[in-house]
């Protein structure tokens, strides 16, 4: 089991590096090339800043039972058919059973834009989020979510 996270779009990394840190288990970070991401834990794996080129390295990379930090629908539906964890960056766990009505919902909102239309951003970011994303690490790397 490691830990890899999207570090294009996962503003907590110190987060989830303390999580992984303390039960000893190893943690990747993917970004591209117009990112700077430093770690002293972690290994930084910087790619092509081509389109999509983060996230189809972390779906080559990922393996079964792996957690995977990412706030991109698409790369959480990926991993999670490979049978490992999707977390976003807010502490919530992607599951089977919620992330067509994810993928539904961010459809509809492309499309509402698209046709000029104005969509609510991401709600501001709470010291609450970072104590979820870390329960929800560290009790899937326990064992407590399957």
């Amino acid at each position: 089991m490691r830990v890899i996270v999207d570090g294009d779009s996962c503003p907590s990394r110190d987060v989830i590096e303390k999580a992984a840190k303390e039960l000893s288990i190893e943690m990747d970070i993917f970004c591209d090339l117009n990112h700077h991401i430093t770690s002293d834990y972690s290994n930084v794996i910087y790619m092509d800043s081509g389109f999509q080129s983060v996230d189809m390295a972390i779906f080559n990379h990922v393996k079964r039972e792996d957690v995977v930090v990412t706030g991109d629908f698409g790369v959480a539906s990926m991993v999670i058919g490979k049978k490992a964890y999707a977390v976003s960056p807010k502490g919530y766990v992607f599951t089977e059973k919620n992330i067509d009505t994810l993928l539904f919902e961010r459809h509809i909102s492309q499309k509402v834009r698209r046709a000029g239309g104005k969509t609510k951003g991401p709600k501001k970011r709470l010291e609450e989020d970072d104590i979820r994303l870390y329960n929800s690490i560290t009790s899937i790397i326990k064992g407590f979510i399957k």
